[in-house]
């Protein structure tokens, strides 16, 4: 999953970004409005946590712009407004949910979570796939309830397949979804990280979709 984090105050927005990282997350950090916008309407996020006191341009019209725009990904609106009209403001301008500063980190990712999931169609943080499961909120996997020992950037490719059991996923929207933007892509990266997963889970339970990307199966 890729997170966008707009905070113009450097220190917060690296802690934020480190603590995305350590649950799973490849993120890109901007701390402009102009970025903001820039970043969102144009790269494809999983989840957006904004700010909305930015230099440049303010965070509620940049979330405005996005909704405007048709962009659906999910957006916590992180601020110090803390008034329930600001609130109220923040949620109708397109917000899927509002933390007030300061914040505990703990309840922020736990948010992250549950409008992730959510957008992806699943109830619990439990997700399974056949034999598969992975805790999201732990960060755990396992095949026939065996610990799988998964590299962060692993895992990352098997939580998505698992948000997206079922479907046809291609190698363009993988690299999107796994890596920051100042990634360098490679035509072959995505092949390798997937027959890495495979050597773990089985390689039945990723399937190659010639010319079409690949589908996580769910009878394994």
């Amino acid at each position: 999953m890729r997170a966008l984090v707009v905070e113009d105050n450097i220190q917060a927005a690296e802690q934020i970004t480190q603590a995305l990282i350590g649950h799973g997350f490849a993120v890109d950090t901007v701390h402009d409005g102009n970025d903001a916008w820039f970043q969102g309407d144009t790269e494809e996020y999983d989840i957006a946590i904004l700010d909305l006191g930015l230099p440049g341009r303010d965070g509620l019209s940049v979330l405005t712009d996005w909704r405007r725009g048709g962009n659906k990904m999910p957006v916590i609106i992180l601020t110090a407004r803390d008034t329930w009209r600001e609130k109220v403001t923040g949620l109708r301008a397109g917000a899927d949910d509002y933390l007030v500063k300061p914040f505990e980190m703990e309840e922020l990712l736990a948010r992250v979570e549950a409008l992730v999931r959510r957008a992806c169609g699943h109830a619990s943080s439990i997700l399974r796939c056949g034999e598969l499961e992975i805790d999201t909120a732990t960060q755990r996997a396992t095949l026939k309830g065996a610990h799988l020992d998964l590299s962060s950037l692993e895992y990352r490719l098997l939580a998505y397949m698992m948000n997206h059991a079922g479907e046809v996923v291609s190698k363009a929207t993988l690299t999107e979804h796994l890596y920051q933007m100042d990634f360098e892509h490679n035509s072959n990266v995505i092949e390798v990280l997937v027959n890495r997963v495979r050597k773990k889970i089985g390689t039945q339970h990723i399937q190659t979709r010639r010319g079409m990307g690949y589908q996580l199966n769910e009878k394994g």
